[in-house]
């Protein structure tokens, strides 16, 4: 047994320029002539089709189709308004347009024959009420038919589907627009269709004319990273990251993180790129200042651990000499004291040094070579432990 399911689906069926031409009428002609300026020309008695075809017409039509008389009664109903609406269509008739279209009144109706004495239709956005008193956004199309006597016809389609679709589309426009990262859409040759306004802080531009425009290459240092990354992209269906140097123009440069995709239509064919941009200049300071706490803490407790063990002989060292210098008193030999007194002094800067060098809260070095050959090299810097 067939799949009953599959009858209630909506076919989409993409008719051509050509194939539109071709099948207008049995003889090439239109029943209806639109003037170049717009306005509907009435199509003469001959052409107006029997009441039994217009019937027939109206029932088959997609959109809820209202008949009224110029004051706004209903006449006439097809199928699908009953659906929209949940009235019958008995009921209908009996009612007035205006009861359909929430906050409507004989000013609308007015208006309406105003337009359309040389408008072929006027469109309105509105909401509809159903029978429940639920409301639904619609977008109404109304036309004068003049099928002997005058009356209006209300084409109405449900577009609270649209409506979403639409938010959606703002909330996630909005979202880009306020994004931190910076993005970009490519066509298909790498050139720029849209930018957001981080990607132009990132890229130090002012106005978005400066790279709009441009293609996605010229944003890389180094061209030949990003044709490799394009060419991946392409190649493939998933996302892909990695990091690149950016080239601003103001000739500057910076680390970048990107991530690129293709940008599908909805026939799933590649229409483009979308590459999303971070600027990574806050966390490579960030990991560099990382680097240096760590390496100042290891600097810090190995010199802490040095003066431990050299504290204890230094302080040997002092002592020792100080009885040196005790059993040298009275003694009458200057070469020796004067020996005893040089150590005992260098014991003693050598204390000074070393309780220096444990109260070091900061790893700074210092340059003392001033006069060398090696410059600025780290063999002419020492630790600066102050005065």
């Amino acid at each position: 047994m067939a799949d009953q399911s599959k009858f209630s689906e909506t076919m989409r069926i993409d008719i051509s320029p050509d194939l539109l031409r071709d099948h207008t009428s049995p003889e090439g002609k239109q029943s209806v002539v639109v003037s170049p300026s717009g306005r509907r020309e009435h199509p003469s008695q001959d052409q107006r089709p029997p009441e039994s075809e217009y019937e027939d017409l109206l029932q088959a039509l997609y959109d809820a189709a209202l008949v009224t008389g110029l004051d706004g009664r209903i006449l006439g109903a097809n199928v699908r308004a009953v659906d929209f609406l949940q009235h019958d269509r008995s009921v209908l008739c009996e009612m007035s347009v205006l009861e359909i279209i929430s906050g409507a009144s004989h000013a609308l109706i007015d208006t309406l024959l105003e337009n359309l004495r040389d408008e072929r239709f006027t469109l309105i956005q509105a909401y509809c009420v159903r029978k429940d008193g639920s409301i639904f956004a619609a977008e109404i199309a109304v036309n004068k038919l003049s099928f002997g006597e005058e009356r209006l016809c209300f084409f109405i389609r449900d577009i609270t589907l649209r409506r979403q679709a639409e938010e959606m589309l703002r909330t996630e426009h909005n979202a880009i627009q306020n994004a931190g990262n910076g993005i970009a859409i490519t066509d298909l040759d790498g050139k720029i269709e849209y930018l957001n306004p981080a990607l132009l802080t990132m890229w130090n531009s002012s106005e978005a004319v400066q790279l709009m425009g441009t293609n996605i290459r010229d944003l890389w240092a180094d061209a030949i990273s990003a044709q490799e990354l394009i060419d991946l992209i392409m190649a493939g269906d998933g996302a892909w990251t990695s990091e690149m140097t950016r080239s601003d123009t103001d000739g500057s440069s910076g680390e970048m993180q990107v991530s690129a995709a293709c940008n599908r239509d909805s026939d799933n064919n590649q229409v483009g790129m979308v590459f999303s941009f971070t600027d990574l200049s806050d966390r490579k300071r960030a990991e560099e200042a990382e680097r240096d706490g760590e390496r100042n803490r290891v600097m810090l407790e190995s010199l802490g651990a040095a003066c431990h063990h050299l504290g204890q002989p230094a302080t040997v060292l002092l002592a020792n000499m100080g009885l040196i210098q005790k059993h040298l008193d009275g003694v009458s030999n200057n070469d020796l004291a004067e020996v005893v007194d040089s150590s005992m002094e260098a014991a003693e800067t050598l204390a000074g040094i070393l309780h220096r060098l444990n109260s070091v809260n900061e790893y700074r070095t210092t340059q003392y070579l001033e006069a060398s050959d090696s410059g600025d090299g780290m063999e002419s810097r020492i630790l600066d432990i102050g005065s």
